[in-house]
C-alpha cells in the first residue's frame, strides 16, 4: 500500500560502509581497486564479465594464499573513464556504469559482456565518480 502520511524509514549506519570478503583463488587484489563478488561469492578484481556484483573499492589487498580476506569500502570513488566510443559524460549522471577492469568504467554493458559497477555521480577530466 502506498504511503498516505510521513514514514520514519529506518537507516543503517556504520555497518553498511566497510565489509570483509574472502578473496577468490588465483587473483590478487590491490588496494584502491574496483572489486566485485564472483558467482561463488568470492572477491575478485573488476573485469569484463556478466557474473560479477560490484561491491566497492578495496581498502586492503592480498591474495588467497597470503590473505584470506580483504576489506572493501562502499561509497563514491573516482575510477578511470573508458576510451572514446564508450566514454561516460556528464549526461550519464545517475545512470548505471559498467566494469571494464579494476580501475576503469564504461558507459555501456559492452553488448552484454560487462557487469554494473555502480551509479555515475559525476564526471571530471580525469575520471568518473561512481557510487558503489
Amino acid at each position: 500500500m502506498a504511503l498516505t502520511a510521513a514514514r520514519n524509514t529506518p537507516q543503517r549506519d556504520g555497518g553498511g560502509r566497510t565489509h570483509s570478503f574472502t578473496i577468490a583463488a588465483s587473483v590478487t587484489i590491490y588496494p584502491g581497486a574496483l572489486v566485485a563478488l564472483n558467482a561463488a561469492g568470492d572477491l575478485t578484481p573488476g573485469a569484463v564479465a556478466t557474473t560479477l556484483t560490484a561491491v566497492g573499492r578495496a581498502a586492503t589487498g592480498g591474495t588467497l594464499l597470503a590473505d584470506v580476506t580483504a576489506t572493501v569500502e562502499r561509497g563514491v570513488f573516482k575510477f578511470k573513464n573508458s576510451a572514446s566510443g564508450d566514454l561516460i559524460t556528464k549526461a550519464d549522471w545517475g545512470k548505471s556504469v559498467y566494469i571494464v577492469d579494476d580501475e576503469t568504467v564504461a558507459k555501456t554493458n559492452g553488448s552484454t559482456t560487462r557487469s554494473v559497477a555502480g551509479i555515475c555521480r559525476g564526471v571530471d577530466a580525469d575520471g568518473v565518480w561512481v557510487e558503489t
